[in-house]
């Protein structure tokens, strides 16, 4: 049967000659510079004078894969056949289509044993199937996939740097792109994938050339060369495979997709979740009690809606039993774990919040609870999270952004410049924003509001300055007037007064290469009792963390630091009215460091294992306490 499908090539340049002198006679028009010098040099094939153009819009890539099922290299082993005229070109033309609807019935096979007949029966019908023509678009869409209208055309295969240029494949490639100009690349001169070419990929570039020669075939004044055609013969033979391959693998990914859409949680919105559980314990000397063993856990779950597809409304439940350990919390708020916190076991509503844009590069944030400064702003440091980043509170970022934070925390921010070298983020939020009472509400009552500049003029290097200033009415409770709930008791400057505070910090990030980032950032607090004095309270770190250590998805991090650390009051008025510092003292005596190692081992996607150690030494900044060590097993579920 591969014998008439050649000899009903061999019939075509005669139907073209005569095709051709009648187009001609009937538009007495002179032939084109450019066609006479190609004549001069190799044999057109005009495709068009062919296929009618009816067909040749149904059948696309078909044309080439049709030229690559020649029986064998033999059957075109001569240059310049003798090309017979055939009187009817109709039923050889169909006979061909049908050839291609063998080969695109080929790349739906399930196993290598159905591609085992090399000489199939090829069947005769006018009709191309709804499955030849589904696989064949399957194939167009992933040879397709990635690229965007910000994609530049390739039009030299030297440009794409993973492909060997020893390859014979390279030449056949080079060729069909410079003459069709049909492979598109990414500008940066790098074809899709992080490795060089695959021969998938090169299956999918293939593909590419397929579909721009079936445009060529359309057009009535193209021209597609013998030459090209039986290099197409080639390529194909050769990524057979590959082709099927991909028809399969792109069949199985939309099946995938089809059942994703059938039992997806809603059209608008998506559940993620995060668990983590902590085996913790704590060691100190003699003068310290030591605490037991302790199996902690946090659950949060993040009901994330979308109605434009650009805003996001976040509805996050949380359910925890972390409460900070006793040795550490009797003394300082130092080494306190970044999961630590409690509700009893308790379903609480944690974060209620609506993200939406306001320009391409500017949007707002509400927050109706639980608003917190760093979900507004970036605080510059790859460690900053609970499951996956430092294994302490202190090590997730500069504790001025803790300032003010509150469960009941409401208000707004905005964010302009976003993705941009230069941003600006302002917030506010009202710790009792529910409240009508006299010292309560929006703006009557405690709050704090937040202003930074962030620099990033590369992805390498970014710089910020943060200011922060807040008021706290309610001294009482956990976290003190301040609520960073980190470093000494002292540096909460908890009164039974109200507190003013101004805060600011400078955070910086160097990353080296993506698996290694520095990091860092010094913080400092001037706080005013009122009608009392002030109170200094500094802090500083530096992080460094290495990713894919090991194996990728491994983290590798340490932080080392002084925690805040109240360094001064004004008078020994204010001094005496500061919970947790010693009688006649009007700062922390000493300075104390924070040193932490850890090792996130991520097991898969979605388990992480992650033992870490903690070494305060001179707890509560004061020498007179024996070093504490803290040690946990942080195992952390996301989904």
């Amino acid at each position: 049967m591969s014998r008439v499908l050649w000899n009903c090539l061999l019939a075509i340049p005669a139907i073209l000659s005569a095709n051709l002198l009648l187009s001609w006679a009937a538009s007495a028009t002179e032939v084109p510079p450019q066609i006479e010098h190609e004549q001069a040099q190799l044999e057109v094939l005009d495709v068009s004078v062919v296929i009618p153009t009816a067909v040749a819009k149904n059948t696309q890539v078909q044309w080439g894969q049709s030229v690559a099922q020649a029986e064998a290299p033999a059957e075109l082993s001569n240059p310049t056949p003798a090309w017979p005229v055939a009187d009817e070109t109709t039923a050889d033309a169909t006979e061909v289509l049908e050839q291609i609807n063998h080969y695109s019935q080929v790349a739906q096979a399930e196993s290598p044993a159905e591609l085992s007949n090399p000489t199939p029966a090829w069947p005769v019908t006018g009709e191309i199937t709804a499955d030849a023509t589904e696989v064949l678009e399957q194939i167009n869409r992933y040879g397709n996939e990635g690229n965007s209208n910000s994609l530049e055309q390739v039009t030299s295969v030297s440009q794409l740097k993973d492909v060997s240029p020893g390859d014979w494949a390279y030449e056949a490639l080079r060729s069909l792109v410079e003459r069709y100009n049909c492979i598109a690349g990414y500008p940066d001169g790098t074809y899709r994938g992080n490795s060089p070419l695959s021969r998938f990929e090169f299956a999918a570039g293939l593909n590419s050339c397929l579909n721009q020669i079936e445009r060529l075939i359309g057009d009535m004044d193209a021209q597609v060369t013998r030459d090209d055609l039986e290099t197409l013969q080639r390529l194909v033979a050769e990524f057979q495979t590959e082709l099927t391959t991909i028809g399969a693998r792109v069949d199985k990914l939309e099946g995938r997709v089809a059942s994703l859409e059938d039992n997806q949680f809603s059209t608008t919105t998506k559940l993620s979740g995060e668990v983590i559980w902590g085996i913790s314990d704590s060691f100190g000397g003699d003068n310290l009690v030591e605490d037991n063993t302790v199996f902690q856990h946090r659950t949060r779950l993040n009901f994330d809606t979308s109605f434009t597809g650009r805003d996001r409304l976040r509805t996050r439940l949380q359910i925890s039993n972390a409460p900070i350990l006793t040795t550490p919390g009797s003394v300082t708020n130092e080494g306190r774990l970044a999961f630590s916190g409690s509700t009893n076991n308790s379903v609480v509503l944690h974060d209620l919040s609506y993200r939406f844009p306001l320009s391409d590069t500017a949007r707002a944030t509400i927050y109706a609870n639980a608003g917190l400064f760093n979900t507004l702003t970036p605080t510059l440091n790859p460690l900053d999270s609970a499951g996956a980043g430092s294994i302490s509170r202190f090590g997730l970022r500069n504790p001025i952004y803790n300032i003010g934070g509150s469960i009941n925390n409401a208000g707004a921010g905005v964010s302009l410049g976003h993705n941009t070298p230069l941003r600006l983020d302002v917030g506010y939020l009202a710790s009792t924003p529910a409240d009508s009472g006299e010292d309560a509400g929006l703006f009557n009552g405690s709050y704090s509001a937040i202003g930074q500049v962030t620099f990033q003029p590369s992805k390498e290097f970014a710089l910020a300055a943060t200011y922060i200033h807040a008021y706290n009415t309610n001294p009482l409770g956990e976290g003190g007037s301040l609520g960073h709930n980190t470093g000494s008791l002292a540096s909460q400057i908890r009164t039974n007064r109200p507190v003013v505070s101004n805060s600011y910090g400078l955070e910086a990030s160097l990353a080296f290469s993506p698996q290694v980032v520095l990091s860092g950032w010094a913080g400092y607090t001037d706080a005013t009792v009122i009608g009392r004095g002030q109170a200094d309270v500094w802090n500083y770190a530096a992080t460094l963390a290495i990713n894919d250590f090991g194996k990728e998805g491994n983290t590798l991090g340490f932080v080392v630091g002084m925690e805040p650390r109240l360094t001064g009051t004004t008078n020994a008025n204010v001094a005496s009215l500061i919970g947790g510092l010693e009688a006649g003292r009007r700062r922390d005596p000493d300075i104390g460091l924070h040193i932490e190692g850890f090792y996130k081992f991520a097991l898969n996607n979605n388990i992480s294992i992650t033992p870490g150690v903690i070494w305060l030494t001179a707890p509560g900044h004061n020498e007179n306490n024996d070093d504490i060590f803290i040690g946990t097993l942080r195992t952390t579920f996301t989904f």
